[in-house]
């Protein structure tokens, strides 16, 4: 029997569509253990603790060691817990009404929307009565308009001299790393008991446990270690 042109034609175009059928299927089986091998990645990642960054980007450790964590506060006969941000060393401008990112997931344990500013009397007396110690009452009042967050593993994170916090952010609703949280201020310091906007600032503290009464970061850490060990907890360059 004589093979016509169009069968070998038919045979052809049978054989490329099984070849890809057969190639179809592989991809499929590929892209599919590939979509299983991405959805595992993510709940291991979901599982990890995501770190923490400073909540004011392109910020720096604070030149001045003075607004370091643990640097010595003698009004009060205390220690500084956190870093202080001002204009001009944090390598980026620091402004009154800039903007503060959560420098980590998590529940909103604090927001002090409705922070009522010391009056120059006021904080004159707050200054006399710290002046041989501060209780965890009086440096709320230091600390100003503030947000505290809770995340993983105990961590708390506090934002303090807040001029204002932003919409949405309250107690018992969650915030996720790099979400905006509130607008740097001076609120509980004698420039804002005195009406003006001078000396903005952002005091960032991260305790492992509760604000005042457990550890922060840097405490009793040594002043040269502390650059490489901030390094490693915020992810600086």
């Amino acid at each position: 029997m004589q093979i016509k042109p169009g069968w070998i034609v038919l045979a052809l175009v049978t054989l490329y569509a099984l070849f890809a059928t057969i190639a179809l299927n592989q991809n499929r089986r590929q892209i599919a253990a590939l979509r299983q091998e991405v959805r595992e990645l993510q709940a291991k990642l979901a599982q990890e603790p995501e770190g923490f960054s400073f909540p004011i980007p392109g910020a720096c450790l604070p030149k001045n060691q003075n607004n370091w964590p643990g640097a010595p506060r003698e009004y009060r006969k205390g220690l500084n817990p956190g870093f202080v941000f001002v204009d001009g060393e944090s390598c980026v401008p620091i402004v009154y009404g800039m903007g503060v990112l959560a420098a980590g997931s998590g529940e909103v344990i604090k927001a002090e929307s409705a922070y009522k500013e010391n009056t120059p009397a006021e904080f004159a007396e707050l200054i006399k009565a710290v002046a041989g110690g501060a209780s965890p009452a009086q440096m709320d009042r230091l600390r100003g308009r503030e947000v505290w967050i809770r995340h993983a593993e105990g961590f708390v994170s506090v934002y303090a001299h807040l001029s204002e916090i932003a919409p949405g952010v309250r107690v018992g609703v969650r915030v996720r790393k790099g979400e905006l949280i509130g607008k740097i201020g001076n609120s509980g310091t004698q420039a804002a008991a005195q009406k003006s906007r001078a000396g903005a600032r952002l005091l960032f503290e991260l305790w492992d446990g509760e604000p005042d009464k457990d550890r922060f970061f840097g405490q009793d850490m040594r002043r040269e270690a502390l650059p490489a060990q901030a390094k490693l907890r915020f992810g600086l360059e």
